[in-house]
């Protein structure tokens, strides 16, 4: 894996990273704060494809923006300006949670960019009203919930800092939350642990104050979106709701929908799936160019 620089369009430094891994280019969108560790399977350099991607505004490496912009329109910019560096005309867009918000936004002002999507454990905007679907809590009462926690932490996530930053992330700690059932058994424990390990990193009131920046957008208009698509869901995910991706997959000309026994974090419970869904959409593409 190798870092590097590339500057936004509105100046603001952003942290890049590619696979540098053989075969066809991909831009992954990533969930909001994340890293390149939830991905364990386009780590390895046999995976069969090159990812290009960046680290959001504030977090492992990218800059804030001096005047604090932090929208869907910034992420929406930083994806371009990844792309351009990387010499992509156009390419197909991996992207996860929040990160599939940014995917489709960039395919609805930019088709010639998009060549296909597939979307992981997210929806294409008003990402809090799917949140806690599968307690049964309705939209808006799940988005005020949501919204309402994130505009607290902005507040206390200065006192919680010193705590989640040194968090003893050892492989016994990580297990717990694989014990807790907070994340699917099925993820790997060393895999986890480097993924979680980092995410902690990050300030949480500033992590609070990305999420503000995208709440505020409403769904996204899909009827436009004419390229191959995938969605991935998890039947157990409480952050996104596997119905909501269902309905949006249905508004989606040339869509597929595979709903798995996972929760929120498909990348790195189902690493070998996302591989499999990805190589299968590449195949798409590259049939719907032959005809």
């Amino acid at each position: 894996m190798r870092f590097h620089d590339v500057i936004s369009a509105d100046g603001t430094r952003l942290r890049a990273w590619t696979n540098d891994a053989d075969g066809p280019t991909v831009l992954l969108c990533n969930g909001l704060g994340t890293n390149p560790y939830a991905w364990p399977t386009l780590l390895n350099p046999d995976c069969g494809v090159r990812v290009v991607s960046w680290n959001h505004r504030g977090v492992g490496g990218s800059a804030r923006p001096a005047d604090g912009r932090v929208d869907l329109d910034s992420f929406v910019e930083d994806a371009l300006a990844v792309m351009d560096d990387a010499g992509l005309e156009s390419a197909p867009v991996l992207s996860w949670s929040t990160g599939v918000t940014v995917a489709f936004e960039l395919a609805g002002r930019h088709p010639e960019r998009v060549e296909g999507i597939l979307a992981v454990a997210g929806v294409p905007g008003n990402t809090f009203g799917t949140m806690l679907a599968p307690l049964h809590v309705p939209p808006f009462l799940a988005r005020q919930l949501m919204v309402g926690l994130a505009r607290v932490t902005t507040v206390t996530g200065h006192g919680l800092a010193p705590v989640t930053r040194r968090l003893p992330w050892t492989r016994s700690t990580t297990d717990l939350l694989r014990r807790a059932r907070l994340i699917d058994p099925a993820a790997d424990t060393a895999d986890l642990q480097a993924m979680v390990k980092e995410f902690f990193t990050t300030h949480p009131a500033w992590y609070a104050r990305l999420a503000l920046g995208v709440s505020k957008h409403a769904r996204v208009r899909l009827s436009a979106i004419d390229v191959p698509t995938t969605f991935v869901a998890g039947r157990w995910d409480v952050l996104t709701g596997a119905r909501d991706m269902y309905t949006a997959s249905q508004n989606v000309r040339r869509s597929r929908f595979r709903e798995l026994d996972a929760t929120h974090f498909i990348p790195v419970e189902h690493p070998d799936v996302v591989l499999e869904e990805l190589q299968l959409l590449l195949e798409r593409i590259e049939a719907l160019r032959g005809t």
